[in-house]
C-alpha cells in the first residue's frame, strides 16, 4: 500500500529518509502556492498533481504543517489511515498565541527574509542534535513558501475530526506541544523527532497501521 508523506513547512522529503516503515513511502514535493490560495484549494491541488484519488488502499502521512495538508486531504478522500507527527487534528489544538496572531493578521506586516531565523533560534525550537541535516533544510527552503505557510497554519480554521487517526506527539515539543484526544507520545520528543527518533517511531507507525488494514 502506498503511503503519502507530506513533510513540515521547514522541511523537505530527507526527513522520511529516517524512517523504515513497511509499505510504499511516497515522499509528496511541495508545489507553489498560488497568489492568496488558501490551505483547502491548495491541498486540492496536490490531490490532482499526484493522482491520489485514483488509489484504491492508500494511507496519508503529515509532519507538522504537513499534518494540516494531510487533514485537508483526509476530509476530500478517503484514505485508510491519516498519520500525523509532531502536528494537530484541528484548530483548538493550536496555542492561544498562535490562534490571536493570526486574528491580528500581524504576519502580512512581516519580510519575508523573518522567516530564515538565526540558527540557534532554530535548533532550540526544533530541539535536534543533527544540526547540519537542519541548517541545510532551512538553507534550502523557499523564504516565499515559508510565509505562505505560516499565514495558512496561523488562520487555519479547521474544527472537524476525522476518522481512522494515528497521532504522534512528542513530549518536549516546543512548536507544536501535543494536544487532543488519543495522542501517542514519544518521551523526550522534540519538533524534529522524526529524525532524531526515527526508529521508535517507525516501530509505532508499523505497529498502529495495522490497526486499519
Amino acid at each position: 500500500m502506498k503511503v503519502y508523506a507530506i513533510s513540515g513547512l521547514g522541511a523537505d522529503k530527507r526527513v522520511f529518509d529516517y524512517l523504515d516503515i513497511e509499505h510504499e513511502l511516497i515522499a509528496v514535493d511541495w508545489i507553489v502556492p498560488e497568489k492568496k490560495e488558501d490551505i483547502k484549494t491548495y491541498s486540492k491541488r496536490l490531490i490532482n498533481e499526484y493522482k491520489i484519488n485514483k488509489e484504491i488502499e492508500f494511507g496519508l502521512l503529515g509532519v507538522s504543517f504537513g499534518g494540516l495538508v494531510a487533514i485537508e486531504m483526509s476530509k476530500i478522500l478517503n484514505p485508510k489511515f491519516t498519520l500525523l507527527i509532531s502536528s494537530v487534528e484541528t484548530r483548538n489544538e493550536l496555542s492561544w498565541i498562535v490562534r490571536l496572531v493570526g486574528k491580528l493578521k500581524l504576519i502580512e506586516l512581516l519580510p519575508k527574509n523573518v522567516f530564515n531565523p538565526p540558527k540557534f533560534i532554530a535548533h532550540y525550537m526544533f530541539g535536534t542534535k543533527r544540526k547540519k541535516l537542519l541548517n541545510s533544510i532551512l538553507d534550502d527552503a523557499d523564504e516565499m513558501f515559508t510565509k505562505w505557510a505560516v499565514r495558512e497554519l496561523l488562520n487555519w480554521k479547521n474544527e472537524s475530526k476525522i476518522v481512522n487517526l494515528i497521532k504522534i506527539g512528542g513530549t518536549n515539543d516546543k512548536m507544536l506541544p501535543p494536544k487532543g484526544d488519543h495522542v501517542i507520545l514519544v518521551e523526550k520528543g522534540e519538533h524534529f523527532m522524526i529524525v532524531d527518533k526515527g526508529v521508535e517511531i517507525s516501530d509505532i507507525i508499523n505497529r498502529e497501521v495495522k490497526l486499519y488494514l
